[in-house]
């Protein structure tokens, strides 16, 4: 089970948050203020802290400059709770060296997501540290440890559902990892429809098809969900893939994976029946979005309707026929699958 340290002066705020984290299957240790949550993340050592900004005694960002400093707890992911919005203070609070920001009032979906992350990065991070990988730009011999100098090297970058990160055709200046959150990318034909060429979730690359030095963006990436990102120049990645020849044969086969999904999708597009088209779009943003094939889609029917290159009013018939064929449950905006068998068996109509 792992450990959450809540650093909250606000007792009805921590007593709520520590029920749902418990709620959660997390064990939850509290401190109502910056002094005593010190002397707890010392002694408890907790998998992840989440800390109030304005606070008794120590504001969360001495906790944290205090938490940073000490051998002992400056590898503890620490998240920020706060209703300070503004993007200075969110901003010095990266600057810190924050893992995250979550403001007030937040989700539970918010909130665990975050805290799932960050535990997983943790995790990995540490893997590494006892593992020596590498940590300059040579000797890098997998995708993994290309996407960790990345996330230490990068620069980051946030951004609030339906944002655009870039435009086509606009002149490239990243590639990007996404390190929270889920992108889109698409592209609009002459008769102003939308094709979406690319879903990418937590850890996936996007932006690489403008790697060459001549070439520009070919789609637009949209935000999906509030997206944390990581960029790095092209000229970089570039010389780092120059010094390591295995890692770049890899990314190499990346790129080419990716423009055979395209195609793949565009033959479907072209040539599958109606229920073929959403069934398996219905699947593919499952496998690609959620963690858990059963989890709800939380996802707009007219994106849903653009990967499979059909209407929304045809892609919405088609899911009132899985709804009644009980393979799929329709609450609001949310598709859940109920039977990802009977799902699969339009995909071969």
């Amino acid at each position: 089970m792992k450990k959450v340290l809540l650093i909250e002066d606000d007792t009805v705020l921590r007593e709520n948050t520590a029920e749902l984290l418990e709620l959660s299957d997390y064990d939850v240790i509290t401190a109502a203020d910056g002094k005593s949550g010190i002397q707890l993340a010392k002694t408890a050592k907790p998998d992840v802290i989440l800390c109030d900004i304005i606070m008794p005694y120590l504001s969360g960002y001495d906790v944290l400059e205090r938490l940073t400093n000490d051998d002992t707890t400056k590898f503890i992911p620490f998240i920020f709770l706060s209703a300070k919005t503004e993007k200075n203070d969110i901003r010095k609070g990266m600057n810190l060296g924050a893992d995250d920001y979550i403001t007030k009032p937040f989700t539970e979906d918010e909130l665990l997501t975050a805290i799932e992350s960050r535990i997983a990065k943790s995790e990995l991070l540490r893997e590494k540290r006892i593992g020596k990988a590498p940590t300059s730009t040579e000797g890098i011999k997998t995708l993994e440890e290309l996407k960790s100098l990345i996330e230490e090297q990068g620069t980051i970058f946030k951004y609030n559902k339906n944002e655009v990160i870039f435009n086509e055709n606009q002149h490239p200046n990243y590639v990007y990892l996404i390190k929270k959150g889920v992108v889109k990318c698409h592209k609009i034909n002459d008769q102003g429809k939308e094709l979406i060429t690319g879903l990418h979730k937590e850890n996936d690359f996007f932006g690489i098809s403008a790697f060459d030095h001549h070439s520009m963006y070919q789609e637009t990436a949209t935000a999906i969900k509030d997206l944390e990102i990581v960029g790095i120049s092209r000229d970089e990645l570039k010389n780092i893939l120059e010094k390591n020849h295995e890692v770049m044969f890899q990314f190499i086969q990346l790129v080419a994976d990716n423009l055979d999904n395209l195609k793949d999708q565009l033959l479907q597009m072209a040539y599958s029946s109606v229920n073929k088209k959403t069934a398996s779009t219905i699947l593919r943003f499952a496998k690609k979005i959620n963690k858990n094939l059963d989890d709800p889609i939380k996802i707009s029917r007219h994106d849903l309707a653009s990967v499979a290159g059909i209407s929304s009013e045809t892609f919405i018939r088609s899911m009132a026929e899985f709804k009644k064929q009980g393979a799929i449950k329709i609450d609001g905006r949310d598709i859940k699958l109920l039977d990802i068998e009977k799902l699969k068996t339009f995909c071969h109509d």
